[in-house]
């Protein structure tokens, strides 16, 4: 990770040039006929119909807040302005946010409209946030370039983060260059049928590392960071082990290793429990074991990835239920 103290975020040069103005029109134009994930609905959402993901017209924001639970370069000293978009493109039956992705109705009332969006960002940044962290945009992609390109003209000048479960299309990826300042992007599964069974998903794989490579190509291997250690651009990739090797931890950290860089930064994640309907698959019905990680750490060293954030898994034997994704993660 490098600092840089001579950065301003890319979505500015974009407002002033009206690149952003085109690329939110571009994007809304995906709306009416919507193919803004790789599920490729075809649904009219300005008419009311809903596809895949549930969403129709209106952002729906479940909360925003500072979030001080990120990886140490997101959430830096003063919180990252997560703001959690309700519904989702996957069916993960272990999703530990399911109450937000799931459930349908109450994410309906949590619908706003985007010039709302577009205050919330603005009140984050007025909270002293390091960045907007938009957790599950996927299925909002256009609403939210619009709501940002609102919030910059009212003076937004943070980062933006792109918190998502890489389950991505590559024409939406290729809109949002110069718009995204640092990319967050998850990577469940390598094998299909996995993704199949547990999100519902068949090619999550084939997608999730096409949009990884399209991410990377936009911001490269870097971590730039401010003088507070908050990261300005860049990209982390998340992996989060599940037991009994479900996620394909090896196969995915070779490949990141060998098709991206082994300088991409990775956060391992240990912090998986039975979540949702989890208990309903026995491979799934446990935390991970600390041979498990361990397993996942030494991977790490064999394929020489150089930047791992890791957390202290809790194992299995160890059940702990406050346990939760607001662990601190540690170098």
């Amino acid at each position: 990770m490098a600092r840089d103290d001579g950065w301003r975020p890319g979505y500015l040069a974009l407002l002033e040039s009206g690149e952003l103005e085109r690329r939110a029109q571009a994007l809304e134009e995906m709306l009416a006929d919507c193919c803004v994930c790789p599920r490729e609905c075809h649904s009219n959402r300005p008419g009311g119909e809903t596809g895949g993901c549930r969403a129709g017209i209106n952002p729906i924001v479940s909360s925003y807040c500072p979030h001080f639970g990120e990886e140490p370069p997101i959430s830096g000293k003063h919180g990252s302005g997560t703001i959690f978009f309700g519904l989702c493109n996957l069916r993960c039956e272990f999703c530990q946010n399911y109450q937000i992705s799931q459930d349908v109705a109450e994410a309906r009332g949590h619908e706003c409209t985007i010039p709302q969006l577009a205050d919330r960002m603005l009140a984050l940044q007025r909270l002293g946030c390091h960045n907007i962290n938009l957790v599950t945009p996927t299925h909002f992609v256009p609403q939210i370039v619009r709501a940002l390109l609102i919030a910059a003209r009212g003076g937004l000048h943070i980062p933006i983060v792109y918190n998502t479960n890489a389950y991505d299309h590559l024409d939406v990826l290729r809109q949002l260059e110069g718009i995204v300042d640092i990319y967050l992007p998850d990577l469940k599964y390598a094998d299909p049928d996995a993704a199949r069974k547990y999100s519902h998903i068949r090619d999550y794989p084939t997608h999730a590392r096409a949009a990884l490579k399209e991410m990377f190509r936009q911001v490269g291997d870097e971590v730039l960071l401010n003088g507070d250690g908050a990261a300005r651009r860049g990209m982390i990739i998340r992996h989060l082990v599940l037991p009994n090797e479900l996620s394909g931890t090896e196969d995915c950290l070779e490949w990141i290793a060998t098709e991206l860089s082994p300088h991409v930064s990775i956060s391992l994640m240990a912090q998986y429990f039975p979540a949702h309907q989890a208990m309903n698959h026995v491979l799934l019905s446990r935390r991970i074991s600390m041979r498990e990680y361990g397993r996942a750490l030494r991977a790490c060293e064999r394929f020489g990835l150089e930047n791992v954030l890791t957390q202290e898994p809790i194992s299995s034997e160890y059940y702990r239920p406050d346990f939760t994704q607001d662990e601190p993660f540690t170098r």
